[in-house]
């Protein structure tokens, strides 16, 4: 989903204590950026952040990054914190294709919710979940790497599971209706407005020792 242009972006990102503003400069050292030391957990793609919010906020043992390229996108979810104190969170604006630059094998957890599923069959390579990107997201993870995805679009999902199976992971859970299945799940605005629709979600964790 694309929104329009947010005057002043990048001047209300830099006012965040929640934003990180050249994140490539805290590559290998991403524990000292929080308070406590934890395991991090990433979301590519965040969007409005509200997926991201909740769960840092229910699960303060764990430090959350999350991360979007549409600085537009970005100032939702600060906008969100600004009465909130969320020491286990923060926000980067960057580009996934070139994450390594970015993490030094220090995520323990990945999350791509309702990414775009990108149709078309010569816009592939564009996917989250394409071999090229999950070669990328070898370089970040710390040591076992989990990948959890929630979508909408069956073609995109159908898609995840192969290029997963074939890179090496095991399909720990998946479900093609997350309302329907006992998996703790906490939603993105997107998933809860289709939800409400009536919109099967479909979800997958995937673990490679």
């Amino acid at each position: 989903m694309r929104l329009r242009n947010v005057k002043n972006a990048k001047e209300i990102l830099n006012s965040s204590p929640y934003y990180i503003d050249k994140p490539c400069e805290k590559k290998g050292s991403w524990d000292k950026v929080f308070s406590g030391i934890a395991p991090i957990h990433l979301e590519v793609g965040c969007g409005k952040g509200q997926f991201l919010i909740n769960m840092a906020q229910e699960h303060p043992d764990i430090n959350f990054i999350g991360m979007e390229y549409q600085e537009s996108v970005l100032v939702r979810a600060i906008q969100k914190l600004e009465d909130k104190s969320i020491p286990n969170l923060k926000f980067i604006c960057f580009n996934a294709f070139i994450i390594h630059e970015v993490f030094d094998h220090e995520i323990e957890t990945l999350y791509l919710n309702f990414s775009d599923p990108w149709p078309k069959s010569r816009h592939a390579k564009r996917r989250l979940t394409s071999p090229d990107l999950l070669n990328e997201y070898d370089q970040i993870f710390k040591e076992e790497k989990i990948i959890i995805q929630k979508t909408d679009n069956i073609g995109l999902f159908a898609y995840s599971l192969e290029n997963f199976s074939k890179h090496g992971y095991t399909l720990e859970k998946v479900t093609l209706d997350l309302a329907s299945s006992d998996i703790p799940n906490i939603k993105t605005e997107y998933e809860e407005k289709f939800m409400n629709l009536g919109y099967k979600i479909n979800y997958v964790k995937a673990v490679k020792k």
